[in-house]
């Protein structure tokens, strides 16, 4: 066993490996920077460059790049708000409105420090757990991760606001739109309403950026000021430390639990931060602040979700099982020079195994190092007048967006969710209940069923099924007393009266999407129509509560909320909030169907920093240079395509305009 070690160690402290490492953790912060791309993205632009090389130096450039990105992608989540990806989603909750208050640097820096431990933590418990993991792992059948699912869904009680017939109303909205497509059990396609598009559902980044993402950059473009109110741009690196130091015990239970979801097949990176995010909460006594700015919604998913890679990387080199689609890739970079996963790993190629389990924990404080050093200029962005950067923002979501099936209509889809992200931040929906939703909705039906077929309704009685119903009652209960209210006080619902028709109307459209639903899945097969008829008749019910308060409900109810009368715009003389972004956002979508992306987004530059920020005609030109030039070079390095239109369909242009 010692010589297995320092074989492991002697590979892993060679130049050749660590110059290599470095590559990867330099490519996977510039991929992370960018909001929507994720690992996959990377991963795919690294593998064409590993035929020939030596196993140990071309994993160690594939590990650098899955365990930065976690890092890198809080820049975004903090800075503007948008999910950098599906790892960093919980983390806007709380970091963005600290960059909002003038603490960018504190977020990113307890962040950044919060992602080292956790990946650290993660790959020493790998290291003495892996030998023991393969018997542990193998105990998880269907019905464990069908409770596993509903475990998460738990953390819809916490996320739920002041109105809990919102939060499941959203959670089931999310449920379903997770399961627009194929139906698991038959394979028939259910909710398409006879458009292509929608048969292989909706792409999480789509969701995900549509929620979030055109709802901030909105609010921020009618404030027509900075990100940061005022112009302190924080206490930089040593104040998010020291915020870190002093819940060093929560960042320790995230990072252990960020191990083990990682470690189960089937649920990936896109639900473990929403989990430890919840635990935050229901463990936290003193002063709790969260969604309005409390570090600890920082520190927790931010030291989950980096852990949650090494626990990962379990089951794709023990199993060839990957866990989500960055592991996908990364399991066919292993088979492509030469390592085939399986019980080998353990066995004599053992030495493999623990230096990927160490690349990831070295990867992990390079990266970290890096961006705690950029956390303080970067955050100086948020410095800047918003109508500068929002051109920015836009062109890179509108792009990462199509990169999900790389058809027009990912630009129509994000679009859509757009408005209905807008709205639902109106009138106080919980958006994170929606996205928790959609993103254990297909492991949710697919466990259910297969814990039927093989187990029966036995699979209730299994012990494994049993601890963690009891997990899940209990974060029930825990998250009830300790919900996030995000939603204003009562004295501001009370305020929003004058609104209640706008409510009433919007509460009535969600009802009519859920009777959509169950219409439907009357043209289904039981098996593929029993999961959408239970959702929906869940959130029917739910959405039926919500309009009777709101029609009937006294005015101070929780129901009421309407954030143009309590927000940030409650006195503001602009122009509303459809001009202001999701109209400059549909402006692009309609020129890219016309003439093409690249040409749509040159002209929307100029025109956006012309009327909208009024720049002077040098600064404009040169921004949509710089701006032009960098999609180009990113869509070259990562052999990504633009969105086209009838222009491109009609005349055989050079690219990048075809």
């Amino acid at each position: 066993m010692l010589e297995t070690l320092a074989a492991a160690f002697a590979a892993l402290m060679t130049a050749e490996h660590l110059g290599y490492m470095l590559l990867g953790v330099s490519v996977g912060l510039v991929v992370g920077v960018i909001p929507g791309l994720g690992g996959i993205a990377g991963l795919s632009l690294l593998v064409p460059f590993l035929y020939g090389m030596e196993p140990i130096s071309a994993l160690g450039m594939l590990i650098g790049l899955v365990a930065v990105i976690p890092t890198s992608d809080t820049f975004a989540s903090v800075l503007m708000g948008i999910p950098g990806s599906s790892a960093s989603q919980a983390t806007v909750l709380d970091g963005f409105p600290l960059a909002k208050s003038g603490q960018a640097a504190r977020a990113l820096s307890a962040a950044f420090i919060s992602s080292l431990f956790g990946g650290v933590v993660g790959a020493l418990i790998l290291t003495g757990f892996v030998l023991i993991a393969r018997p542990l792992i193998l105990m998880f059948g269907s019905a464990e991760l069908f409770m596993l699912a509903l475990f998460g869904l738990s953390m819809v009680a916490v996320l739920a606001g002041r109105s809990l017939p919102k939060g499941l109303a959203a959670c089931s909205i999310g449920l379903l739109i997770g399961a627009i497509g194929g139906a698991p059990a038959t394979g028939e396609f259910r909710m398409i309403f006879d458009t292509e598009y929608l048969y292989d559902g909706i792409p999480l980044v789509i969701v995900g950026l549509g929620l979030f993402a055109v709802p901030e950059i909105s609010d921020l473009l009618r404030r027509n000021s900075a990100i940061a109110q005022g112009s302190v741009i924080g206490a930089g690196w040593l104040r998010g430390f020291l915020d870190w130091w002093r819940n060093i015990f929560l960042s320790v239970r995230c990072a252990g639990i960020g191990c083990m979801i990682g470690a189960i097949p089937g649920l990936g990176g896109s639900v473990v931060d929403w989990i430890a995010y919840g635990h935050a909460v229901q463990t936290t006594r003193k002063d709790p602040q969260f969604g309005k700015g409390d570090i600890r919604g920082v520190v927790a998913p931010e030291s989950a979700n980096n852990a949650m890679q090494g626990g990962a990387l379990l089951p794709t080199m023990l199993f060839g099982i990957p866990g989500s689609g960055s592991m996908a890739v990364f399991l066919g970079g292993m088979v492509l020079i030469g390592i085939e996963p399986g019980p080998s790993m353990v066995g004599p190629d053992l030495n493999v195994t623990y230096s990927i389990i160490w690349s990831l924990a070295l990867a992990n404080i390079m990266g970290a190092g890096i961006c705690i050093a950029l956390a303080q200029p970067i955050s100086r962005l948020t410095a800047i007048p918003f109508p500068f950067l929002a051109p920015c923002m836009i062109a890179l979501i509108c792009f990462a967006a199509f990169q999900a099936t790389r058809d027009l209509a990912d630009l129509v889809a994000l679009l859509a969710l757009g408005l209905v992200g807008i709205l639902m931040k109106r009138f106080g929906w919980p958006r994170p209940a929606l996205l928790i939703g959609y993103v254990l909705s297909p492991q949710a039906e697919t466990y259910f069923y297969q814990a039927l077929q093989f187990n029966g309704w036995d699979f209730l009685l299994r012990p494994g099924v049993i601890i963690i119903g009891l997990m899940t009652l209990a974060s029930v209960w825990f998250g009830l007393r300790n919900r996030v209210d995000d939603t204003g006080t009562a004295a501001g619902a009370a305020a929003s009266r004058a609104s209640r028709g706008v409510q009433i109307l919007f509460a009535a459209a969600m009802l009519g999407f859920f009777a959509v639903t169950l219409w439907d899945t009357t043209q289904h097969s039981f098996l593929g129509a029993v999961f959408p008829v239970g959702v929906g008749v869940v959130g029917l019910v739910f959405a039926a509560i919500l309009l009777v308060h709101l029609w009937r409900g006294h005015d101070d109810h929780p129901a009421f909320y309407d954030y143009e009368i309590v927000g940030d715009h409650a006195e503001s003389d602009d122009n509303g909030w459809f001009w202001t972004g999701p109209a400059w956002i549909a402006g692009l979508v309609a020129a890219t169907a016309l003439v093409g992306f690249y040409v749509s987004m040159i002209l929307f530059f100029i025109a956006f920093l012309r009327l909208r920020a009024r720049a002077g005609w040098v600064t404009t030109l040169t921004m949509t240079a710089g701006a032009a030039a960098f999609v180009l070079g990113l869509a070259w390095m990562l052999s990504l395509n633009f969105p086209y239109g009838l222009l491109q369909q009609s005349y055989d242009l050079p690219w990048p305009f075809r």
